[in-house]
């Protein structure tokens, strides 16, 4: 994984939590065709194992047919069945060292709230990517880390790894992220749930 140089895929986009329908699998082409996403997270927090399987082997066909590089959250032994691009893990989930056994040479990155110590040390433990958020209000989850422009201009200085900005990220708010060091911006309400733009439209907004 490399810092983004600014180029057109600063997306790092997240599934909405519940999949339901074959509505989603051709907006999510729509989207990924764009040419603005680099990365791609399966995040289904209340589905069965089975669910996942099936879904996620649907995604990582849409996926790799537009070269994004495909990221489940929370499971390396789902990503390892799936043969994913790599996870995502929480502070609370298994440790960055233990995901890399599983997975081997794939990415593993972690969300690092707004904490300067978790970036450190998850660049110790070999992360490929930080996340730090939440940045703004988000409707996807209840936010207990709020984070600001400072936690990015500090890992642009000091940390040599990927970063990835997230929480209440839209159009109105995503550039001013990125010019202050964040690589990559993560989303999902924002083309999933938007009551103003379908999802291409959405993902078309961002431009920089």
């Amino acid at each position: 994984m490399i810092h983004n140089k600014k180029n057109k895929n600063f997306v790092y986009l997240i599934s909405p939590s519940k999949i339901e329908n074959h509505k989603f699998y051709n907006n999510l082409s729509l989207v990924l065709k764009s040419g603005k996403v680099c990365f791609f997270q399966l995040r289904l927090k209340n589905e069965t194992n089975q669910n996942k399987l099936i879904i996620g082997k649907k995604i990582k066909f849409i996926c790799k047919k537009y070269k994004v590089k495909f990221i489940v959250n929370d499971e390396p032994l789902l990503a390892k069945k799936l043969n994913a691009d790599g996870c995502h893990l929480g502070q609370e989930d298994t440790s960055i060292i233990t995901a890399k056994k599983i997975i081997k040479k794939k990415i593993v990155g972690i969300t690092c709230h707004n904490k300067r110590n978790l970036a450190k040390k998850a660049e110790e433990n070999g992360a490929d990517y930080l996340a730090f958020g939440a940045f703004f209000k988000t409707e996807t989850k209840n936010v207990k880390y709020f984070a600001n422009i400072g936690i990015l201009k500090w890992a642009k200085k000091n940390i040599k790894i990927p970063i990835v900005a997230i929480g209440g990220i839209n159009d109105k708010n995503f550039k001013s992220i990125l010019k202050n060091g964040a690589d990559y911006i993560a989303i999902s309400s924002y083309v999933w749930s938007n009551k103003n733009y379908s999802p291409l439209k959405a993902i078309k907004k961002l431009y920089f």
